[in-house]
């Protein structure tokens, strides 16, 4: 029988959802028959070498955020050469740091919103585009931090307290829907429209909140549109080297009509797995259930060194 270390909680901003991640996964790996152990990960690594001894056969990796979808748990179990899921140490690592990613994306000629990075203290000097733009932190992930700054608001006061980091990355903002898509191997499963409480965007609390959002799923836009948004993904996972399976978030510019434009925000590595994420939504319309896909999540893992 094989066994299987699922790995959940961390200490980063996105706990919380690593934790249902985790249990989610554990509970399908479980009822399919797999050794399952699971594991609440800290800082403590002699604590965390201890739960993975002995070995297992695979490490199913379902944290979030720092500390557990940057490279940093990767690299761990690379030196353990134990076989885990989603991304290596170095698609982690470029996929969590925003600046680097996009520089990565634009290389392989994907169409990105226009963006720069400034120092905090910068902020304090009066907006650095002309509104609305976007700010971000520039490694979280679940759209912590993320704020819209539209006309009308005092983001001056906010941007001297921005508790992020020292840095900030500012994009212009892109109009209209917000499109995910699934990308498992070298395929894309599908696309999905994500549509979050009016006067909303699709923020933390959206995201995971039951009903602060809805799905529809397939992406109710054009064929080109759809296909677009397919390939765009597709090709961002392998401009990343991304393995497993990861989530492409877009948005799509239909104010001038459709077929609209398709920009890519960001690839995540290690998609949510809760009951509301959109990853199994889309697998399931694909053909895939939950268990099936975490199945083949374990099946496919490995290490790259």
């Amino acid at each position: 029988m094989t066994s299987v270390a699922v790995l959940m909680g961390g200490w980063s901003a996105e706990r919380e959802v690593s934790l249902v991640s985790g249990r989610a996964c554990a509970d399908a790996l479980q009822g399919l028959g797999y050794r399952v152990s699971r594991i609440d990960v800290s800082r403590d690594l002699p604590a965390l070498m201890a739960a993975l001894t002995p070995k297992p056969d695979v490490v199913f990796n379902a944290l979030h955020g720092r500390g557990g979808e940057d490279g940093t748990i990767q690299a761990v179990l690379e030196l353990l050469r134990i076989p885990y899921t989603h991304s290596g140490v170095v698609a982690s690592a470029v996929a969590m740091d925003k600046p680097t990613a996009k520089a990565v994306f634009a290389a392989a000629g994907l169409p990105l919103a226009e963006g720069l990075v400034l120092d905090r203290a910068q902020l304090a000097h009066g907006d650095p585009m002309k509104r609305p733009f976007v700010v971000k932190p520039l490694n979280e992930g679940s759209s912590v931090g993320v704020r819209i700054v539209r006309c009308g608001d005092n983001w001056a006061g906010e941007g001297e307290d921005w508790p992020y980091g020292a840095r900030v990355m500012i994009e212009r903002y892109v109009p209209g829907r917000e499109i995910t898509v699934a990308v498992m191997g070298d395929r894309a499963l599908g696309a999905l429209e994500i549509r979050p409480a009016p006067g909303h965007f699709y923020d933390y609390t959206a995201k995971y909140a039951p009903g602060a959002s809805i799905h529809v799923m397939p992406a109710p836009v054009h064929a080109d549109a759809y296909r677009a948004a397919l390939d765009i993904a597709v090709r961002a996972h392998r401009a990343l080297g991304c393995r497993g399976v990861s989530r492409a978030d877009l948005r799509y510019d239909d104010t001038a009509g459709e077929p609209g434009r398709m920009v890519l925000l960001e690839i995540n590595t290690q998609p949510g797995m809760t009951p509301t994420s959109l990853v199994p939504e889309i697998a399931l319309h694909a053909g895939l259930s939950f268990a099936e896909l975490v199945r083949w999540m374990v099946e496919n893992a490995a290490c790259d060194s």
